[in-house]
């Protein structure tokens, strides 16, 4: 059976595994996120000193961003113009590459969860999905005929304007450059700035602050749901862990869709994933499993 190679590189931490054709993962590794020159050796070591080194055939990345995963760019498999100072124009493919001559993929870490959950979670056989995670930032990523949707660059759905009713809410965003679009006022650092919190969780279920919340995601969602209609939405991250959004999502989705599109069930369309906090690493795999077969 083939082996591959995952690494779902977080602003935060690094998460390398090696796992086989069915998702499994066999061994695992996290190390935290320095600066490239101390991450990539360390990442590079895990994958060399493993005793399934020699049986890995593939590679796959999913990155913070911004990237450029245009396999036509010059620039292709840099992380680019990120906020991490450290990691601006680092190439990070060309890494993995030169210390291991595989085939490397490379997708955002939005992308390669969606891949994940398409091939192993709730997006099984489903012609077209769309994964959004909502914590630190606002992301999503589109999975279409088992393929990501990309063109010039990747999907930047958390950038999208949405309707604000300043008397409601008359918080200016946390986005430094659109201040209050989607990501600028519903993600997870928005939340805790919004209501002056070192966390989100510390807000009971009932606070008003999750009704705001949930109007957010539904006008994203009805944004999706108008312009890509997918056979279903999976939301992850740390934001959705208020299992108790998911209701208020999805009647909210309905009220603004007023009828315009015919929706699925909404238990069924709008759903947590499959596999968990696991999507990501599990999608890396899937990509590598997927770079080797083209």
């Amino acid at each position: 059976m083939k082996l591959f190679g995952g690494i779902e590189a977080g602003g935060t931490k690094f998460v390398c595994a090696i796992g086989d054709e069915t998702g499994k993962i066999l061994s695992e590794v996290t190390l935290p996120t320095h600066t490239p020159e101390e991450t990539l050796p360390a990442v590079i070591k895990f994958f060399q000193e493993s005793e399934y080194a020699k049986k890995i055939t593939a590679f796959g990345i999913g990155s913070f961003g911004p990237i450029d995963c245009n396999v036509n760019s010059l620039k292709y498999g840099y992380i680019t113009s990120t906020p991490k100072k450290d990691w601006i124009n680092c190439d990070i493919v060309g890494a993995i590459k030169d210390a291991f001559k595989k085939p490397v993929g490379f997708a955002t870490d939005v992308a390669t969860a969606a891949l994940g959950e398409y091939a192993w979670g709730e997006g099984q056989n489903l012609d077209h999905l769309v994964y959004m995670t909502i914590g630190t930032g606002i992301g999503a990523a589109s999975v279409i005929n088992g393929e990501l949707l990309h063109g010039a660059g990747h999907q930047e759905i958390g950038h999208m304007l949405i309707p604000q009713d300043k008397k409601l809410d008359p918080f200016e965003g946390i986005c430094p450059y659109h201040h209050n679009c989607f990501e600028g006022l519903a993600s997870g650092v928005a939340i805790k700035k919004r209501w002056s919190l070192e966390s989100a969780l510390y807000l009971p279920n009932h606070h008003k602050a999750w009704d705001i919340e949930a109007d957010y995601i539904a006008a994203g969602l009805m944004n999706i749901i108008l312009n890509l209609s997918p056979n279903k939405i999976i939301l992850g991250g740390g934001v959705m862990r208020q299992t108790h959004l998911f209701a208020k999502i999805r009647e909210r989705v309905v009220k603004k869709i007023n009828g315009y599109v015919q929706l699925e069930n909404m238990d069924t369309f709008i759903v947590p994933p499959g596999l968990s906090d696991r999507s990501g690493v599990v999608g890396a795999i899937a990509l590598a499993k997927k770079t080797l077969e083209k």
